[in-house]
């Protein structure tokens, strides 16, 4: 059996949990979230408690039991406490800015690169180095995290870039005269 499948999902109280057939839908203090679920995987629905259960052993079904209970949870985490990712710019004049809903970056290029976040993915610019993105779909703040660090990847010969926080990137040496 799967370990992370196994595990039942514990619901706060001001979460609400409706399952119509395969379509799910939580909602909770932060917003609402709604997904469409495999039909072969059984998901049972109690007072406070969600179980996944699978049909039988096979290798598709062994694979969606632990991931359809990983989604359901980050559902009910996104409403309840919603999720966040953190950029950081390392580079000499690299920087950060938001207007209106924008956000600015200035990395290097000939021109500012501006991106628009999807609805319901707020972005913070708590200092011009820094960047943080706020959402309740775990799946969409990673997505634009992810499409934010592709404007500059950060090189391994002076370590320039955009990088996840807390990201270690492995340095080269670079030449070296003999």
């Amino acid at each position: 059996m799967s370990r992370v499948g196994r595990k039942p999902i514990e619901v706060p109280g001001d979460v609400t949990v409706t399952l119509e057939g395969t379509f799910i839908k939580v909602k909770g203090p932060k917003g609402e979230l709604s997904r469409d679920l495999h039909p072969d995987i059984k998901v049972n629905i109690e007072e406070k408690e969600i179980t996944v259960e699978r049909p039988s052993d096979h290798k598709e079904h062994r694979a969606l039991h632990g991931t359809t209970r990983s989604l359901i949870n980050n559902m009910v985490e996104g409403v309840t406490k919603g999720f966040e990712r953190g950029l950081e710019l390392v580079g000499v004049g690299y920087r950060a800015s938001k207007s209106g809903q924008k956000l600015v970056l200035n990395v290097g290029y000939s021109h500012p690169v501006e991106i628009v976040p999807a609805d319901g993915i707020e972005i913070d610019v708590p200092s011009n180095t820094k960047v943080v993105i706020k959402g309740i779909d775990k799946q969409a703040v990673g997505a634009l995290a992810s499409n934010i660090r592709a404007v500059r990847l950060p090189e391994p010969y002076k370590g320039k870039g955009i990088r996840y926080e807390g990201e270690n990137v492995r340095r080269k040496e670079g030449k070296t005269g003999k």
